[in-house]
């Protein structure tokens, strides 16, 4: 446990000081703060909510499949693996490509982050919006993600964090270690699933020019 503070303070520091400018482009904008997303209502009164987002040169329909495909024994998180795999949350490194065993989900369903933790959709609109929600021992937690249209072929990924919990000394030092762990890995997370989008996108792109080339 000392050992998993110790790394989590350690990379805010890092952050802060040599990471920040790279990671500037997943900060939400004033319209991405404002915004309505599925999920919203499930927790009523939140003790803390926390935003990102990342414009992606890519279409909803090309994001999906990688964002629907997220979980432990599934996709992965996209994130840094070798911490996701320290703490549990992966047994394997993220896919780095479209597993198509695991392109159908509905509400309801599970999906795991690590052997034990368990979080339940919510609320899906396919290409467009997901939510995950989890509950136990007093603390609340939805995971929201939204999908929004810029223009032709360009995306603004958007993910909101919301949680409740019992104000006390025990959860505000949990939320003290959990706030810069999650602020650098979901910025991680993001920035994995544009690459991976915007990879995708690029071959299908000229694998397509190839074969009108040809014909």
């Amino acid at each position: 446990m000392i050992l998993t503070i110790v790394v989590i303070l350690t990379l805010a520091v890092v952050y802060w000081f040599t990471l920040g400018r790279r990671f500037a482009e997943c900060a939400p904008t004033p319209d991405d703060l404002t915004r309505t997303m599925a999920g919203d209502t499930f927790i009523a009164a939140p003790t803390h909510s926390a935003m990102d987002a990342i414009t992606i040169d890519a279409s909803p329909d090309e994001i999906w499949p990688w964002l629907v495909q997220l979980g432990y024994q599934r996709g992965g998180l996209y994130s840094y693996d070798w911490l996701d795999r320290l703490f549990g949350f992966l047994d394997r490194p993220s896919a780095t490509r479209v597993l198509r065993e695991f392109q159908h989900l509905a509400v309801g369903d599970i999906i795991r982050l690590g052997p034990r933790q368990q979080l339940t959709v919510a609320a899906l609109e396919p290409a467009r919006a997901l939510a995950l929600s989890y509950k136990a021992r007093g603390f609340e937690w939805v995971w929201q993600f939204g999908l929004y249209p810029i223009e032709k072929d360009r995306t603004r990924l958007v993910t909101r964090g919301t949680e409740r919990f019992q104000k006390n000394l025990g959860t505000w030092l949990f939320m003290q270690v959990m706030k810069p762990a999650a602020f650098i890995m979901t910025r991680r997370m993001l920035l994995g699933l544009k690459g991976r989008a915007e990879t995708l996108r690029h071959e299908c792109v000229q694998h397509d020019g190839s074969e009108r080339a040809v014909a």
